[in-house]
């Protein structure tokens, strides 16, 4: 997935109104994040083999570090924590570490049975949402339209900047997805690390786009 994983931090910020959008896509997309860093080390390998899943002609071949179910609550738990130690935000915490372990779990529901459990692992875990197009917009389409509502729903923007920064950035994601959908499949690993690498920006922007919107109705709840 990749406006699904968006979509759990715009979703998550009516939970935590304290907590940064860009905390919470950092956490949301942790595993990508690393993924293409892990990828130039050669620590995990990816394959490019077009009609392996009707959405993604990307073959995982090996991602234990990055993806696997333990890892992930590994770096659930590490996100979290370093969260709460500066932050001295409980429930921000839990909702960082809740955006960590759901990148597994929506993972899980579209990729090909090949996320390990554990490095090292014989069994891989995918449903398969990815062998249809039409199901993959519809579960994803759905999750990033009623994320984008809640967003705009909790938190109002200060200033233009705060209205128009949020409307280009959702602008450019339906974009690249959608590229991403009909477009050729990626030339080579090396790209595909570039385009990882650069998916980083999306981060300082989301925090950008925070600074200049504020949350609305902070009942002391969710403030705590």
């Amino acid at each position: 997935m990749f406006i699904g994983h968006i979509a759990v931090a715009l979703g998550a910020k009516k939970a935590a109104p304290k907590t940064s959008l860009g905390t919470l896509l950092l956490a949301a997309q942790w595993p990508d994040i690393i993924w293409p860093l892990f990828l130039a080390l050669g620590w995990e390998k990816v394959e490019i083999v077009p009609g392996s899943t009707a959405v993604s002609p990307l073959d995982f071949t090996r991602y234990p570090l990055s993806h696997s179910l333990l890892a992930v609550l590994g770096w659930a738990m590490l996100l979290a924590g370093a969260y709460l130690i500066f932050r001295k935000n409980l429930r921000g915490a839990f909702w960082v570490g809740f955006c960590v372990m759901s990148h597994w779990l929506l993972d899980a529901l579209s990729h090909r049975p090949d996320l390990p459990l554990y490095p090292g692992s014989d069994t891989l875990v995918g449903v398969g949402l990815w062998n249809s197009v039409s199901g993959t917009l519809l579960v994803e389409g759905t999750m990033f339209v009623v994320a984008v509502v809640l967003y705009s729903q909790c938190t109002q923007p200060r200033d233009k900047t705060g209205e128009y920064s949020f409307r280009l950035f959702v602008g450019l994601l339906v974009f690249l997805y959608l590229m991403g959908l009909v477009g050729p499949p990626p030339p080579s690993v090396g790209a595909i690390e570039t385009a990882g690498f650069l998916s980083w920006l999306f981060i300082p922007w989301a925090y950008w786009i925070d600074r200049h919107r504020t949350a609305k109705d902070l009942h002391p709840v969710l403030s705590s």
